[in-house]
C-alpha cells in the first residue's frame, strides 16, 4: 500500500499502488517513464526488471531515487548487481558506473537520553573513481575510496557513529 498519499499543491505528483495500479514495479516504471517525469521514486529494488528498469530510466536522464534493504553503501552496489545473472553482471556495472550519483545509506539507533533515535549516514558519491571501481568489480575498495573522499562529500558510517559518539548522541554500546 502507499504510506503516504501526497497532496498537490506545488507540483504534479503521480502515485502507483502495486496491485491495484500496477502488477509491478518494472511495469510502472515504464509507464512512468512515457509520461516524462523529473524525477521517478520507487518505494523498493526487489528484483530484476525493478533494478534494469530503474537503470534504464537513469540512462534516458531521469533522476531516480529508490530504496534498498541492505547495510552500507557498498552492499547496496554489491546487491544491485549481484541479482543480474554472471553473464550480465559487467554491463550492469558499466551502465550503474555511467548514472550512479550517490548511495545514502542510513541506520536508526537509540540515543544516548533513550528517548527517540538517530539516523546514523553513511554517504557515497559517484565520483570517477568510484564509478571506476564499480566498472572494474572492484566494490570491496569502496569504502576505503569513501574514507579518503571527505572533500567529496563522503562519510562512512564508522565516521558517522564516531561523531555521534562524541557528541554525546549515542552511547559507546550503541
Amino acid at each position: 500500500p502507499i504510506e503516504y498519499i501526497h497532496e498537490h499543491r506545488l507540483a504534479l505528483v503521480e502515485q502507483r499502488e502495486l496491485e491495484s495500479d500496477t502488477h509491478s514495479f518494472a511495469s510502472a516504471l515504464k509507464y512512468a517513464m512515457r509520461q516524462d517525469p523529473d524525477v521517478i521514486l520507487v518505494g523498493e529494488m526487489r528484483d530484476l526488471e525493478t533494478i534494469q528498469s530503474a537503470i534504464t530510466a537513469a540512462e534516458t536522464g531521469h533522476l531516480v531515487l529508490a530504496t534498498l534493504h541492505t547495510n552500507d553503501a557498498s552492499q547496496t552496489v554489491d546487491r544491485m548487481i549481484d541479482v543480474f545473472p554472471p553473464h550480465q553482471q559487467q554491463q550492469i556495472r558499466i551502465q550503474l558506473a555511467a548514472v550512479l550519483e550517490a548511495v545514502i545509506a542510513q541506520q536508526l539507533l537509540p540515543t544516548s537520553t533513550g528517548k527517540g533515535r538517530v539516523a546514523a549516514i553513511e554517504i557515497l558519491i559517484g565520483t570517477p573513481a568510484i564509478n571506476a571501481l564499480i566498472r572494474e568489480g572492484k566494490t570491496q575498495q569502496i569504502i576505503p575510496m569513501m574514507e579518503a573522499g571527505q572533500k567529496y562529500g563522503m562519510q562512512t558510517l564508522n565516521r558517522c557513529l564516531l561523531e555521534l559518539y562524541r557528541k554525546r548522541i549515542v552511547t559507546y554500546d550503541t
